[in-house]
């Protein structure tokens, strides 16, 4: 199980650093239903992590995602794939950042945030976790990392919550934050908001790169 943990680390990271859904939490919790909305969008996020990456564990375990210990072939050309796609949702970000003084503009989606219901708020949480094209490859990808090690189910399951437990982590923060403090809270969040709008594109293709190559070096060995 610990080598299933190891595996699934980086992808977790690479899911908790995802600062559009920060940024959504942190302007959720300046709203009048901040002290609902915020800890919804946790239980959605956490809901869609968990549901995704079930689904996929299952599917991999099904088709045989380990032999005798070592990664089915179709697993190594999975990671390659995953990989690959990674390091080129990496470039566009990068080609995508702000120059300069260019503003920073927030998705239409956040801007109208102060109107989002308990029920809406939980919908687009689910989304950003498991339908987003970033999480959504790391979360396949985790699955199948764990997958690969041909643990038994209950390691497995433990290992999955591992992976969400630390890919929740982000969006998760500033819940706390925002409990802890009180109206204390409110200096801290707003700098950490302009702070990973600012650089979102910079630190997602970082992100996305470093794990992209990991993949595919990881896919390149196993073949």
């Amino acid at each position: 199980m610990n080598e299933a943990i190891g595996q699934v680390l980086s992808f977790a990271v690479g899911v908790a650093i995802s600062p559009l859904p920060i940024v959504a939490v942190v302007l959720m919790l300046a709203t009048p239903r901040g002290r609902i909305n915020g800890p919804t969008f946790v239980a959605g996020w956490i809901i869609g992590l968990t549901v995704l990456g079930g689904i996929v564990l299952a599917a991999s375990s099904g088709a045989g995602a380990s032999e005798d210990g070592e990664p089915a072939t179709w697993v190594s050309v999975l990671e390659l794939v995953l990989g690959l796609l990674l390091v080129l949702f990496a470039l566009r970000q990068w080609r995508g950042r702000p120059r300069g003084d260019e503003p920073t503009e927030l998705p239409k989606l956040l801007q109208a945030i102060d109107t989002f219901t308990p029920g809406k708020t939980f919908v687009i949480a689910v989304a950003l976790a498991a339908v987003n094209p970033k999480n959504l490859l790391l979360t396949v990808g985790a699955a199948t990392a764990i997958a690969q090690t041909g643990i038994d189910t209950v390691e497995q399951v433990i290992a999955l919550e591992v992976f969400v437990v630390i890919a929740t982590l982000g969006v998760a923060a500033p819940v706390v934050i925002y409990y802890a403090l009180g109206e204390r809270s409110a200096k801290l969040l707003g700098e950490l908001r302009t702070w990973l709008a600012t650089h979102n594109a910079a630190i997602m293709a970082v992100l996305l790169l470093v794990i992209g190559a990991k993949l595919l070096g990881d896919g390149i060995s196993g073949l």
